[in-house]
């Protein structure tokens, strides 16, 4: 199977929340960098690093069977020329229930590699009930 060819970060980030709406395994993987120093974090769970856990960690999200529905809000990005960053607000629905979930806060880094543009990591985290309130009430941070 011939891998798709992503010419900008964006395109590549667009595969990556279409696949997570499919649960499509082979699409998600994909996206991501055939390198051993890529690393994913899922909100509430422990970093995993390398091809064969990011692949395993995805497998078990969509093992989960829920078809899930992403609307991204204020997106930031910094791009470079052969990196880029993306920070999302992820707002994710499940198709059989009505309302959506508490929002996620995600960090997508990609890189330019010989082959198009790939993913390299991406850190999601659970974020305040609405983007909006984010700098209206300091939480207590410790860095």
């Amino acid at each position: 199977m011939k891998r798709a060819m992503f010419t900008t970060p964006q395109d590549a980030e667009a595969a990556f929340y279409e696949a997570f709406e499919k649960a499509d395994l082979d699409a998600m993987m994909a996206v991501w960098a055939d390198d051993d120093d890529i690393a994913c974090v899922h909100p509430g769970g422990a970093r995993v690093s390398g091809v064969a856990q990011v692949r395993e960690s995805w497998r078990r999200v969509f093992a989960g069977g829920q078809a899930l529905r992403f609307r991204l809000r204020q997106q930031q990005s910094l791009n470079g020329m052969t990196f880029a960053v993306h920070s999302v607000y992820e707002q994710i629905s499940i198709a059989c229930e009505a309302g959506a979930r508490n929002p996620v806060i995600t960090t997508n880094i990609y890189m330019r590699t010989e082959n198009g543009w790939r993913m390299v990591v991406h850190h999601a985290s659970p974020a305040p009930s609405s983007p909006d309130s984010e700098g209206k009430r300091a939480p207590k941070m410790l860095h």
